[in-house]
């Protein structure tokens, strides 16, 4: 019943942050947390159907964009992360341009390196990862 409350209200949240964004011509609620957020559209691993989701970005760094799939430090993976574990292929909107991407997951080393980064960037991240015995995962877009 938690799962369910949480994800329902992520999902009103989620329309209602997306429709301000695209309402505004992304002038409102183009940032979070002092990040600047991102809409990512990935294909629903189950469905095929196309789904958007906004989310923070903590680094952009030249063509690539890091995202971190922290669901609050929920014990559960975000759909929107294993839609594109599944699909990398992906359409991000950041600062009014959208393009095709890929996505993959950074591990090991290149992993360990951003993780510091990431928390500098938002603290809440460290938080989150404190919660759950998962380990968050960090996820790089590159161009396609």
């Amino acid at each position: 019943m938690k799962d369910a409350i949480k994800d329902t209200a992520a999902r009103m949240m989620g329309v209602v942050h997306r429709n301000t964004l695209r309402l505004s011509g992304g002038r409102l609620g183009n940032r979070a947390f002092g990040m600047p957020t991102v809409m990512l559209e990935t294909v629903g691993r189950k469905s095929g159907k196309r789904r958007t989701t906004v989310l923070t970005s903590p680094l952009q760094e030249s063509s690539r964009v890091v995202l971190v799939a922290s669901y609050g430090g929920d014990d559960r993976h975000p759909s929107w992360y294993l839609n594109l574990r599944d699909n990398p292929d992906v359409v991000l909107t950041a600062n009014g341009e959208t393009r095709p991407m890929r996505a993959r997951t950074a591990a090991g080393e290149e992993r360990a390196e951003l993780w510091p980064k990431v928390v500098n960037t938002y603290k809440g991240y460290g938080e989150y990862q404190e919660r759950t015995d998962r380990q968050i995962p960090i996820v790089i877009l590159e161009p396609a």
